[in-house]
């Protein structure tokens, strides 16, 4: 029987988010470089295309995401992966309720979706096939590794909990002592200062674009400043998140790397529609 995950379309803003950013990205590297910059434009299509093949098959794990009971086994499906766990397997089911403070390792996340490898704090190292954590999930401890899943359907516990004769124990992560559960990202308010003010940022970019560049005859190549601006935001707001929990430091200079950045590329913008 198959069982779907909480909330398991609420990742959708995200999805077309990411959709929209690749086809900007793609249609203003064509438009920015013609024939004579080909090696240049290619350098930047391969990138592009490979990490759009990649969220291809993101998108194609959010809406195959669930978990099945079978005779013997629980399986967890996302994408083309299936993780076979038998009863024998599970050491122990744990309902963590609360907040968790997870960091990402190797792994992929926005709002309403999370797979991957991620550390929590006062828990461990664990494999996450889940999609909203903010009121917890449930934690399994196995013989095949750590993971983490949030089922929409409480019937999918009972019959883990049937089938494998195990007790269902708890973990309170708003209880948890401040030392063990350190303190999260989404409750420092610098970390999310600096990321607002990246999107502020590339929003007023867009917009002075948007309104001021057609027509203004300004250079073609004004386009492709906003095509590094977006990119260096991805890739720094990812990596400011992996770094926080080994230096906050380190993750809010990443975040003011981008936004100095940023900024210079809408001064550069600004003068080239301007002159």
């Amino acid at each position: 029987m198959n069982y779907r995950p909480k909330n398991a379309y609420g990742s959708w803003p995200g999805l077309l988010l990411g959709l929209l950013v690749f086809a900007f990205t793609i249609w203003g590297i064509n438009y920015s470089l013609d024939d004579s910059d080909r090696t240049l434009k290619i350098l930047l299509y391969v990138p592009t295309y490979l990490f759009l093949i990649v969220y291809v098959y993101l998108i194609i794990g959010v809406f195959s995401l669930s978990y099945r009971i079978e005779k013997d086994t629980l399986v967890i499906n996302w994408g083309f992966y299936k993780k076979r766990i038998k009863w024998d397997q599970i050491n122990e089911i744990i309902e963590v309720k609360g907040r968790a403070n997870l960091f990402p390792l190797l792994s992929v996340s926005w709002s309403g979706y999370m797979v991957g490898l991620f550390c929590v704090k006062g828990l461990g190292t664990i494999k996450m096939f889940a999609t909203y954590t903010q009121d917890g999930f449930i934690y399994l401890k196995t013989q095949e590794g750590l993971f983490g899943i949030t089922p929409a359907d409480d019937a999918l516990i009972t019959m883990l909990l049937n089938n494998t004769g195990k007790i269902l124990k708890t973990v309170d992560m708003d209880k948890m002592s401040p030392d063990e559960k350190g303190e999260g990202i989404h409750e420092d308010r610098f970390f999310n200062l600096y990321y607002k003010l990246n999107l502020i940022f590339l929003g007023i970019f867009a917009g002075y674009l948007g309104i001021f560049f057609p027509g203004s005859g300004a250079p073609k190549f004004i386009i492709l400043l906003l095509v590094l601006a977006i990119a260096l935001f991805v890739f720094n707001a990812s990596n400011a998140k992996k770094l926080y929990q080994f230096s906050y430091q380190g993750a809010y200079i990443t975040l003011l790397i981008g936004l100095v950045v940023t900024g210079i590329f809408i001064i550069l913008s600004v003068s080239g529609i301007s002159l």
